[in-house]
């Protein structure tokens, strides 16, 4: 299993414009500061149907064509001459050279710092759930389904699966369910924590597009031998998580000066 990216400390800048980014393999969705509504785009390098796909199953394949459409999404958005805190989600077991794309990536809008957090705990934070009880979380989005389980504040055991809504019809929500469950059973297997057991008792938490079908969620809950349960707009979960910490870090009393922004 990859090891985690490790993560910088968060930064001290009350008055620094904040952005949220989900740069999903289907949709990119951002928050900023002041905004009411989260902005929810296709992850495309343009805005006609022929235009490329720039992140792949999870994957940054084409870092010029993302960062122009991040350029075109957020850019005039900006104050002039502002310096913003970002704050972007990443696919569990991320390695450090999506880390350094992404980062490079972001230079277009002239970060004061850009900070990562991963997207299932991002998830955790969108859904107000207890950091220090075991949770499994279950992220299922268009080309990429990631399984994370959390407790004490860490993530304890993690895997992705290079598939998603996108791959099924029909007849094949039952297919996804099996191959989600066969991956919690592996994790179980592989890393033998019993903090597992209070997970799946409790019930694990659904997001992303996939807890919109409702096939799907059934398929996992007869799966699973137990409840769901669905994060309110799974679809938007993760970028609203990023958005919660962004907020939590900006406005919490103990901060002190500003960290040096990530190379």
């Amino acid at each position: 299993m990859i090891a985690p990216v490790r993560r910088p400390p968060w930064p001290a800048c009350r008055r620094c414009p904040a952005i949220a980014i989900d740069l999903g393999s289907a949709r990119t969705r951002a928050w900023t500061a002041g905004r009411h509504r989260i902005i929810d785009v296709p992850t495309t390098t343009g805005p006609d149907d022929l235009a490329a796909h720039p992140v792949q199953r999870g994957t940054i394949v084409d870092p010029a064509g993302t960062a122009r459409l991040l350029s075109r999404l957020l850019a005039h958005r900006l104050p002039e001459n502002a310096q913003p805190v970002i704050a972007f989600t990443m696919p569990v077991l991320s390695d450090r050279q999506h880390h350094t794309t992404a980062v490079g990536i972001l230079q277009v809008l002239r970060p004061r710092t850009v900070l990562a957090l991963d997207s299932v705990m991002a998830i955790a934070l969108a859904a107000g759930a207890d950091p220090f009880r075991p949770l499994l979380v279950i992220d299922i989005g268009a080309h990429l389904t990631e399984v994370a389980l959390l407790a004490d504040g860490e993530m304890l055991s993690a895997r992705r699966e290079a598939r998603g809504t996108r791959d099924l019809d029909e007849s094949t929500a039952a297919h996804l369910a099996a191959d989600i469950t066969a991956v919690i059973t592996k994790m179980m297997r592989d890393d033998p924590l019993p903090q597992f057991v209070d997970a799946l008792d409790r019930g694990p938490l659904l997001a992303g597009g996939g807890a919109l079908r409702p096939e799907l969620v059934s398929q996992l809950s007869v799966r699973l031998h137990g409840p769901v349960q669905q994060v309110p707009q799974p679809h938007t979960a993760a970028v609203r998580g990023a958005a919660e910490a962004l907020r939590s870090a900006q406005h919490h009393p103990s901060l002190g000066p500003p960290a040096h922004p990530v190379p």
